[in-house]
C-alpha cells in the first residue's frame, strides 16, 4: 500500500489515465451486454411467433383432413353375391384380378349364351360371330356388378389373364384362345381388344396350358408369348409378339409319343420346357425352341443352356432320363432353397427331383393322384404339398406332405365324385394355411355304399388337427372353383361357377362369391377323433376370428 501511495504521489496523471480507461472499458462492456440482451429479446419474440405460426398451421391441416377433405371411400363388399345367366353354358376358367383398380379383386370368366348381360349392348353379330357365341366377362368382387363383357369367339379354348403390357398397354391384359383358331388380347380394365389374329393351329388341335411369357425377342419393349398346340403326336410351337400379336418366325414342330402336357422350369440363366406323356419325358431349352422357329440365335436372359441338363437330354429325341419308370400323371414345380425342383408323379410314386443335379431328393408311395398338386403350409413357413389320390371306387385320400423331406404331415380319407373340384389353400397370419377340400366325410365303420357320394366343402386348419368344418353341401354341377383373398390380408372368399358344360344342353349358369367367415359361423364341426377337446361353438368362434395374410 505504501508503494502504491508513493507511486500515486510521484505520477498523479498516470493514475487518472488508468481510472479513465477502466471507466471506459466498463461502459463498453455495459453497452455490449445491453445490445446482446436486446438481440436475445428480439430472437425470443421471433421464436415465440414461429412456434405459434407452426401450431396454427398444424391445427389448420388437422381441421382440413378431419372435416373438409373427405377420406377415400373404402369399397363395401357384399358377403355373398350371385350373377346368373339363362340358357347358357360355362367354361372351366376363373381368373382373379383387380379390374377396376379399387384394391378389391374381381372375377373374369367365360360363358356361352345367345344373349349376354342386359348391362351391355354388344351382341355376337356385332362382333361378326354366329349366335350363340362365347363371351368373356368381368364382374366386380364387391357386389357382382358387371364391369365389362365382350363376345370373344365361337368357342373359348383357353382364357388367361395377368399379362403385363399385353398389346403395349400400361395396364395388364387377358389372352383368349378361341375356335376357330384365333388369338385375342383384351385390356383387363376395359375389355377392349388390343389385337386379334387368326392362325392355322392344325386340325383337332388342343392348346397346352398355361401360355408362357418369354423375354422380348423382337426388341419392341414388350415381353413375347410362346404357345404350344398338340395335334396327335406332334406339338406345334408358335412365338407371338406381345405388343401386336404378330407371329415371330415360322411354326416349329416337336415329336412326342402321345397326349402331352408341359411345365416351364426356370433355372439360373436358362429356361426349359418339360413335355410329358404317360410314357416319356422330353426337355427343350428356350434357346432350342427359339432357334427352331426363327433359324437364328439370340443372347437374352433365359436363353442360355444348362450344362448338367444338356448331358441328360438325348440329342436326337430330346428325352430326359430322370426316372426309369413311366406312366407320368403330373409334373409340378416345387420351390426349393436356391431354385425350383421338379415333382414327378406316376401311378404309384411321387418323387421330388433336385433341378440342379437331377437326383432324387425323396420318394413317397402314392397311388393314382387325381388332382394337380397344390402348395400350402401345414407348419409355420414350412412349405407343404397337397396330394389327392384314389384309394378305391369313389374314395380318395388327401395328404399334406412336407416338401423338404417327403414326410406325410396329415391325411384324411373321403368319399369323392370323379367331377369334384380340386382343393384350395389360403395363407393365414400364423404363417400356415387354411385348406379347403371337396368330398364327403363318413365316420369310419359307418360308411354308406348304396348311394353316390355327396359334394361337400370342408375347411381344415392345422391349429385343430382333429377337426373338420363342413361349410356347404352343393348339389349343382361345379364347373370351376377358386379361393382367394379379395383384399390384401383380408376378405377371404371362395368363388363357384356352376352350370352345364359346353358339351351339354344350355341351362342356368350361376357365378357366386361367398365370404368364408359366413360359412364358418354356420358350419358343422366334425371331430376326426372320438374325443372332443373343445366345445363346438368355441372351435367355430376361434376359426371365425382367424386372420389371413397375403404372401
Amino acid at each position: 500500500m505504501d508503494n502504491k501511495d508513493s507511486e500515486a504521489e510521484i505520477h498523479p496523471l498516470k493514475t487518472e489515465d488508468v481510472k479513465a480507461q477502466e471507466n471506459h472499458e466498463n461502459s463498453v462492456e455495459r453497452r455490449i451486454i445491453s445490445k446482446q440482451s436486446s438481440q436475445l429479446s428480439r430472437l425470443s419474440r421471433w421464436r415465440t411467433a414461429a412456434f405459434f405460426v407452426s401450431l396454427f398451421l398444424c391445427l389448420i391441416i388437422v381441421f382440413a383432413f378431419s372435416f373438409i377433405i373427405p377420406c377415400p371411400e373404402r369399397p363395401v363388399s357384399e358377403r355373398t353375391w350371385f350373377r346368373n345367366y339363362d340358357n347358357a353354358v360355362a367354361y372351366q376358367f376363373l381368373a382373379i384380378e383387380d379390374v377396376n383398380e379399387d384394391k378389391v379383386q374381381d372375377v373374369i370368366f367365360a360363358f356361352k349364351a345367345s344373349n349376354g348381360s342386359s348391362s351391355f349392348n354388344r351382341s355376337c353379330l356385332d362382333e361378326g360371330l354366329p349366335s350363340p357365341c362365347a363371351s368373356v366377362a368381368a364382374v366386380s368382387g364387391t357386389n357382382g356388378r358387371a364391369l365389362w363383357e365382350r363376345p370373344a369367339a365361337e368357342e373359348v379354348e383357353w382364357l388367361q389373364c395377368g399379362f403385363q403390357q399385353l398389346g403395349g398397354a400400361e395396364t395388364p391384359g387377358c389372352l383368349i384362345v378361341g375356335k376357330p383358331a384365333s388369338l385375342t388380347a383384351v385390356d383387363l380394365r376395359t375389355g377392349e381388344v388390343q389385337w386379334k389374329h387368326s392362325s392355322d393351329f392344325g386340325a383337332n388341335y388342343t392348346v397346352l396350358t398355361p401360355v408362357s411369357v418369354i423375354p422380348d425377342v423382337d426388341s419392341d419393349g414388350v415381353q413375347d408369348l410362346i404357345i404350344f398346340f398338340a395335334t396327335g403326336d406332334k406339338i406345334k410351337t408358335f412365338i407371338h409378339s406381345g405388343k401386336n400379336g404378330k407371329q415371330i418366325g415360322s411354326t416349329g414342330s416337336l415329336s412326342v409319343d402321345g397326349n402331352a402336357r408341359y411345365v416351364k422350369l426356370n433355372l439360373d440363366s436358362s429356361s426349359y420346357f418339360l413335355f410329358y406323356t404317360e410314357n416319356s419325358l422330353y426337355a427343350y431349352s428356350l434357346k432350342d425352341l427359339y432357334s427352331a422357329v426363327t433359324g437364328m440365335e439370340i443372347k437374352l436372359p433365359g436363353l442360355g443352356q444348362d450344362s448338367q441338363w444338356e448331358k441328360n437330354i438325348d440329342y436326337t429325341t430330346h428325352r430326359l432320363s430322370l426316372l426309369s419308370s413311366g406312366d407320368i400323371r403330373y409334373l409340378a414345380k416345387i420351390p426349393g432353397r436356391s431354385r425350383e425342383n421338379i415333382l414327378v408323379i406316376n401311378s404309384e410314386m411321387a418323387t421330388l427331383i433336385n433341378a440342379q443335379n437331377l437326383q432324387p431328393l425323396w420318394m413317397l408311395n402314392v397311388s393314382r393322384v387325381v388332382s394337380e398338386p397344390l402348395l400350402g403350409y401345414y407348419k409355420p413357413d414350412v412349405l407343404g404339398i397337397v396330394l389327392e389320390s384314389e384309394i378305391g371306387p369313389n374314395k380318395k385320400k388327401v395328404m399334406i406332405v412336407e416338401s423338404g423331406s417327403g414326410a406325410v404331415q396329415w391325411d384324411l380319407k373321403l368319399n369323392s365324385r370323379a367331377e369334384n373340384p380340386g382343393p384350395a389353400t389360403l395363407s393365414t397370419a400364423d404363417h400356415r394355411s387354411t385348406f379347403l377340400i371337396w368330398g364327403e366325410y363318413q365316420v369310419p365303420g359307418n360308411e354308406t355304399r348304396s348311394r353316390a357320394p355327396l359334394q361337400k366343402l370342408y375347411l381344415f386348419h392345422p391349429s385343430y388337427t382333429n377337426v373338420l368344418l363342413e361349410l356347404r353341401n352343393s348339389t349343382d354341377q361345379i364347373i370351376a372353383f377358386n379361393a382367394t383373398l379379395f383384399e390384401r390380408s383380408r376378405h377371404a372368399c371362395y368363388v363357384l361357377l356352376r352350370g352345364p358344360h359346353p358339351s351339354e344342353e344350355p341351362g342356368s349358369v350361376s357365378l357366386m362369391k361367398r365370404k368364408l367367415k359366413e360359412d364358418v359361423s354356420e358350419s358343422r364341426v366334425i371331430w376326426l377323433s372320438q374325443v372332443a377337446t373343445d366345445n363346438d361353438q368355441y372351435v367355430r368362434d376361434r376359426l371365425y376370428r382367424m386372420r389371413f395374410h397375403s404372401r
